[in-house]
């Protein structure tokens, strides 16, 4: 009886070493979740979007989960170590929200901003100085040619000196002089830029504890389907997950 005791306890040991074991290896894959809430203009491409970061989550060996609910994503933020705005758009989130998401962002949280999330939160400062830059308008879609002011970064290391692309191009205001630009466009090369010599349209910071990346790309229901943009897109999220 006792030889028969102790061995369900060596049966039990080992299945609880199993399990942690299980559980430690889990742990160490990386979580994003994609939140694309819109409370002003929609784009198209949020759901071919959403699409794409799965697939770059398989592909690159982390976990993406979506919502379109500001209380679920606020409530599971902990299980995430990158949060991706997907073309959001307006007041998307509640007082008591702003203060759990802002929390996130100081323990060290990732922020990747994608299009859109320049149209958000405009009456919240500190989301303001999180994106690094408002959304102030924008011409017609058409070609432009991007400048790569730095290589030395996951977004843009596999890019040449420029960029020929067609998406929408967005105007900024209340442009942060602590962003780290990557991108800018050559106003020369299209019609209705309002930034000048110096328009960012990707860059990235550290804010209060936690990595942020954003990327005026992305319009385009075609953005998600070009493996350049996805790639950008990679480096990004890689990048706020502080794999560098």
């Amino acid at each position: 009886m006792k030889k028969a005791i102790s061995l369900n306890k060596l049966f039990v040991l080992a299945l609880f070493i199993l399990c942690n074991t299980v559980y430690a290896q889990e742990a160490e894959v990386s979580s994003v979740i994609v939140f694309s809430k819109t409370a002003a203009y929609r784009h198209q491409s949020i759901e071919i979007g959403l699409e794409a970061l799965k697939k770059l989550g398989i592909d690159n060996n982390f976990l993406v989960d979506a919502t379109e609910d500001a209380d679920t994503l606020i409530k599971n933020l902990n299980n995430y170590k990158v949060v991706v705005f997907l073309s959001t758009s307006g007041d998307i989130f509640n007082e008591n929200q702003q203060k759990a998401f802002k929390k996130y962002i100081e323990n060290g949280g990732g922020f990747v901003g994608i299009h859109a999330a320049t149209d958000t939160e405009y009456d919240w400062p500190w989301y303001g100085k999180l994106i690094g830059a408002y959304f102030a308008g924008h011409p017609k879609q058409q070609d432009a040619v991007i400048n790569i002011v730095n290589h030395d970064h996951k977004a843009t290391s596999f890019l040449g000196d420029t960029w020929h692309k067609f998406d929408e191009w967005y105007n900024y205001k209340q442009i942060r002089s602590n962003i780290n630009v990557l991108m800018t466009l050559d106003e020369t090369s299209y019609s209705g830029g309002k930034n000048g010599e110096n328009h960012p349209i990707s860059w990235f910071h550290e804010h209060e504890g936690g990595r942020v990346f954003h990327t005026g790309l992305g319009h385009t229901k075609e953005s998600y389907t070009d493996e350049t943009f996805l790639k950008h897109i990679l480096g990004g999220i890689l990048y706020t997950m502080k794999k560098d």
